[in-house]
């Protein structure tokens, strides 16, 4: 598996997240970023583009893998008015002033953080009291058929996809670690296997 992850799986990734349904969920999340903004798991920097820069002060995108982050370095080059601030590593690892963040953006990729409670505890750290997080995320499905099968297939899929857990709720771990949802649309991706298509895509504040 070390070619495959190494070479093959990273690309796959990028190229799967990109695909016009996501892009689609990300504009309709990523435009309400203000103030100075830590987007978490920035990839290949698929966001950028849908970033309002009259609205973001600054953009803090960390990403713990090497390869993306230098392709997100090339997307951020072709979106000159924003002012990225690139840190490689985790929230954990990366040194962030306390409450210094307004808006965090997390975009499919709480379902892949391994120690999520760790981040998450790390994110009420930055973020200013009333800040807002941006989520869009798949995860576990509201219909038992579709639950079972998840719970099936949860260990190869993340073998096969970088660690990526069909088994969490964005809401559920957000609620969990202190974050009021105030924002919540959730649905099956239209065209997209319900098993790995159920989407939440909303805002949480810290009160």
């Amino acid at each position: 598996m070390g070619l495959y992850n190494d070479r093959i799986m990273p690309r796959l990734v990028s190229c799967a997240c990109a695909s016009k349904a996501f892009r689609k969920q990300r504009a309709a999340v990523v435009p309400q970023a203000r103030g100075r903004v830590l987007e978490v798991g920035s990839g290949s920097g698929l966001n950028f583009r849908h970033y309002d820069p009259s609205c973001v002060e600054e953009l803090v995108a960390v990403e713990p893998d090497p390869r993306m982050m230098g392709w997100a370095r090339q997307a951020g080059a072709e979106a000159p008015a924003l002012r990225i601030d690139y840190r490689t590593g985790t929230l954990e690892t990366t040194t962030i002033e306390d409450h210094s963040i307004d808006t965090a953006v997390f975009t499919f990729v709480l379902c892949t953080i391994p120690d999520w409670r760790r981040t998450l505890a790390e994110l009420r750290r930055v973020m200013r009291p009333g800040g807002q997080v941006l989520f869009c995320e798949h995860g576990l499905a509201p219909d038992a058929d579709v639950v079972r099968w998840q719970h099936r297939i949860d260990g190869l899929w993340q073998r096969l996809v970088g660690g990526c857990h069909l088994t969490r709720s964005a809401p559920a771990q957000l609620a969990e670690a202190g974050f009021r949802v105030t924002e919540l649309d959730a649905a099956y991706l239209p065209k997209t296997p319900r098993v790995v298509g159920y989407l939440s895509r909303g805002v949480a504040v810290l009160p």
